[in-house]
């Protein structure tokens, strides 16, 4: 972190062998087309559906984000379909920091979490010190802090600083969990989405996240197929398991199946829980609650039976 206050570019780090390795993009492509076209039996489909609220972290991240919008999105975390009570609560409810603290409130002495955005977010171009105040700040309140990887350092090759602003930005939040955010979109290949993965696993993530949501592409399965790669090939070589998040643009419940089979079938079911799976989603809900509607009572909702939340 000196180095990067100070504006001196650290020597390019060497990463790990497994780090390196060059990523059959072909391979991962066609691995993730399976994945999207496996079908779910029906007896499965209702656990699968549950599986996909319980990993969710119901997000809200506009300008025009209010204490009262967060009020009504967390009662809805905490209850997303109040007509069914066994449909579980999500994961978590992720926002900006500024309403980390009313959504504590809400949800306080419940299961669910509380998830804060921090470092600039979203495009990360604030200064180090910022970064780590904010996040720091954030912390004192939410249990999660998702922080968005320094782009631009890492396109210019500043491996170093980009590791060290992660494991400093892990050591300010203290025990909170931390997701990193690669914005996979903007890193310009798998290749480098592999690099990126194992890097901000090196530096202390808990959870290496896909984006921000903010651009496009957001999430895609080929890319999250090379994610979970990078993260079996580091619990082989380390022993620390870390967790993975798909954020953006995953808007249907089938979509999400798709997220859930690719990492059962590369990282096995162990994974399979918020601890470390999670769907970052705003419009996803709803069509995963019509699902489970139609799996209780053989007929599908209107959307406008759900809160638009």
């Amino acid at each position: 972190m000196a180095a990067m206050t100070a504006g001196v570019a650290p020597p390019e780090v060497a990463l790990p062998g497994p780090a390196l390795r060059s990523v059959d993009g072909v391979g991962a492509e066609a691995r993730a087309q399976l994945f999207a076209s496996r079908s779910i039996k029906r007896g499965a489909k209702r656990w699968a559906l549950d599986l996909i609220v319980r990993c969710t972290d119901l997000t809200s991240l506009e300008g025009a984000d209010t204490p009262g919008r967060t009020a009504t999105l967390c009662a809805k975390a905490l209850r997303p379909d109040p007509v069914d009570p066994a449909v579980p609560p999500v994961a978590a409810v992720c926002v900006y920091p500024a309403l980390a603290e009313p959504a504590s409130r809400c949800l306080r002495g419940s299961p669910v979490k509380v998830a804060a955005v921090a470092t600039g977010f979203p495009s990360g171009q604030v200064p180090a010190e910022v970064k780590l105040a904010e996040a720091a700040a954030a912390a004192r309140v939410a249990d999660e802090i998702d922080m968005v990887m320094d782009r631009r350092a890492f396109l210019c090759g500043r491996y170093v600083e980009v590791a060290d602003e992660i494991a400093a930005v892990k050591a300010a939040i203290g025990g909170r969990h931390l997701k990193v955010i690669l914005e996979t979109g903007e890193l310009g290949g798998y290749d480098q989405v592999r690099r990126a993965s194992w890097l901000a696993m090196a530096a202390g993530a808990d959870f290496i996240k896909t984006s921000t949501g903010k651009i496009q592409p957001a999430a895609t399965l080929p890319v999250a197929v090379v994610m979970l790669e990078a993260i079996r090939d580091f619990a082989e070589a380390t022993g620390r398991p870390v967790g993975f998040k798909a954020a953006g643009g995953i808007r249907t419940a089938r979509q999400a199946i798709g997220y859930a089979v690719a990492v059962n079938e590369t990282l096995g079911g162990a994974w399979l829980n918020p601890v470390r799976f999670r769907i970052g989603a705003s419009s996803l809900l709803n069509d995963v609650l019509m699902q489970i509607a139609k799996e209780r009572s053989g007929a599908y909702q209107a959307p406008d039976d759900f809160s638009q939340t």
